[in-house]
Order: structure tokens, then sequence, then C-alpha cells
């Protein structure tokens, strides 16, 4: 349920409608407009009468929002969540780009790659320290050695780090050393951690799609995420698992206008998951941009034909270069920014 309240308003009618709900035993979420602002019900909402709120002189009017989720749903928060990274923004008119490798190796490796990426434009550094990988045989990452390197490279460069956090016993140690924490698309629904890094951090979450999940899946996971007192969540889609087998999963656009529909949270683009080819990349990022993006997530390895994961789906520095000056381009038509 959604209290909409009357155009400029002050603190004081704001207070007294959100004290009539919680006398009432639920939470209130409230969203401060430039003109109009909102009040979130949360909770059992047949306990209240919208008619005992919409006489309060300062209520516009009271609507029920049948969607399961609650805080993430674009109702509550008509405007865009804008997530501050540093001095990065990701969200609103902003577009971001991450790049860098599938799974750290080396500190001269992610180093390099970290250098080269910003020379293009990105402003995040990506680097698996944590892999999950279907073969227990395959590389599995360097661990928390690679947490250090990561480090090693934001001193060289200045850009902050996003990598994937698979097991909660870790999260005090990515509070230390990561800005960005992903979850990945295995982790979705993993309602352990997805609570537990809604409770254990206010650092920005990266909420990759699972394989199969549908949008509401999707949005009941970043949920999860902001009911347990996490606010600053960020989609990403990176493909889907259907019938074709020729690339590594399906792009799914639609998400992106979808998403911009059903949410104010930012949502991103991992098109280098998604194809699972490296000559793939460039047109799903191009397209992902002009369908309303609001950044990109790019593998880029120095030596990919030798990389340890993932290889065949990274762009080599100088391709990932120039495809980042045509994405510069494509940004004017959609009234996007990239930030230097």
């Amino acid at each position: 349920m959604i209290i909409v309240m009357k155009n400029n308003i002050c603190e004081d009618d704001l207070k007294r409608v959100s004290k009539i709900v919680i006398e009432k035993g639920l939470e209130v979420s409230v969203v401060k407009g430039d003109e109009q602002s909102i009040i979130g019900i949360i909770g059992d909402t047949t306990k209240i009468d919208p008619r005992l709120i919409e006489v309060d002189e300062a209520v516009d009017h009271v609507m029920r929002v049948s969607e399961p989720y609650k805080l993430a749903n674009r109702a509550f928060h008509p405007d865009d969540t804008i997530i501050e990274v540093g001095n990065i923004k990701i969200g609103g008119d902003n577009l971001v780009l991450i790049a860098g490798p599938c799974s750290v190796e080396s500190e001269e490796q992610v180093i390099e790659v970290a250098k080269a990426v910003k020379a293009s434009g990105a402003n995040i550094l990506r680097g698996g320290a944590f892999k999950p990988r279907t073969s227990p045989y395959s590389f599995q990452g360097m661990g928390s050695n690679a947490l250090d390197l990561l480090v090693a490279a934001k001193k060289a460069t200045g850009l902050p780090i996003c990598t994937e956090l698979m097991d909660a016993d870790y999260l005090d140690e990515f509070n230390e050393k990561v800005d960005i924490i992903q979850i990945g698309a295995r982790n979705m629904q993993n309602y352990s951690l997805l609570k537990r890094v809604g409770q254990g951090t206010k650092k920005p979450i990266l909420l990759k799609r699972g394989l199969s999940a549908t949008y509401e899946e999707w949005l009941m996971a970043a949920e999860y995420i902001m009911a347990n007192g996490n606010p600053n969540v960020i989609l990403c889609e990176r493909g889907i698992r259907t019938f074709e087998t020729y690339t590594r999963n399906t792009l799914d656009l639609q998400a992106i206008p979808v998403l911009k529909r059903l949410t104010h949270l930012p949502i991103i683009v991992d098109p280098s998951h998604a194809g699972g080819k490296w000559w793939l990349v460039e047109p799903m990022a191009k397209a992902s941009i002009l369908a309303g993006a609001d950044g990109l997530m790019i593998e880029v390895h120095n030596n990919p034909e030798a990389a340890l994961c993932d290889g065949a789906q990274s762009l080599k520095p100088k391709k990932y270069d120039n495809l980042l000056k045509e994405i510069k381009e494509l940004a004017k038509f959609t009234n996007k920014r990239i930030q230097e």
C-alpha cells in the first residue's frame, strides 16, 4: 500500500501520517520527491483502512500495490535510485563502465588490465577472486589473495573494485577491501546470503539475474537485500538459459525497459557472460545502451588465449578501447553521461 502525499507538504505532515501507520504495527518507507512525497507501507496492510488515512488534509490518495516486491517497486519510489561508489554514480542519467578480467591471475595481470581499461574510459574494475565453476576441477579463483591484488590494482589506478561474494564468512573482508559486492547468478536465490548482505553491509550489491529467473523472482531477490537493511542494489542482466545452445546464454534485452517500468533500481548488462563469445560482446553492448541500460560490465583480458577462466568471451584491451569509443557516441542518443 502506498500513501501519496499532496504537493509541497511539510515534514510534520509526513511524521503525522507515518505515525498512524506505525501505531498499527506496520513499517513505513518514506520517499521524498522534489514536489511530491510517498509513504510506502510494509507489512500486513489489511490492518489499515485507507479511508482513515485519506481524510488527512496532507494526503492526496492511497493505493494498493499488487506486486509482492515493495521496496524495489517503482510505485514506492518513482524517481530512479542513484547509487554512489566514491565519485562514481550509478543510475539516473549516468552510464557506468565496469571492466576487467574474469579471474584475477597475478598482480602483473590485474594491474596491467586495470590500467588499460581505465585509459579507455572504464570507471570500475571487475575481477573474480572466488569463482563458482560448474566443474569442481576448473580454476576456482585465488580467493583472499586475489582480493589483495585487486586492492593493489585500485591503488595503482584509483578504480573502485567489484568482485563476487560466494560465502558470507568472507563478508567482513569484503567490507574492508571491496567497493561493490557482486552476488552471482547461481546465488541469486541463496536467501541466507541475500539476508547477510542486507544486514551486514551498506556497500552496493550488484545482483546478477539467475539462469532461469523471472523478472519477479529477480526483484524478490533484490527485495530480500533491501528488506534486511541495504537499499543499495544494482541489477545485472547477464543472459538466461534457453533452448539455444550456440551461445552460452540468451541476452534478454527486453529486461531493460521492463525493469525500468517495474523498479527504480539501476540495471546494467553483462554481454560477456550472455553470449560467451568475444565477437558478440560489441553488438550486444551497443544494443544494451540503446535499450536504456545504466551501464556495462565487460570482461577484458590482456592474453585471453591463455586465460584461466572464460578467455573465449573476453576482449583484448585494444578491442575494448575501440568499443568504448563507439559506446561514447551511442550514449549521446540516450541522454546518458559517461563519468570521467
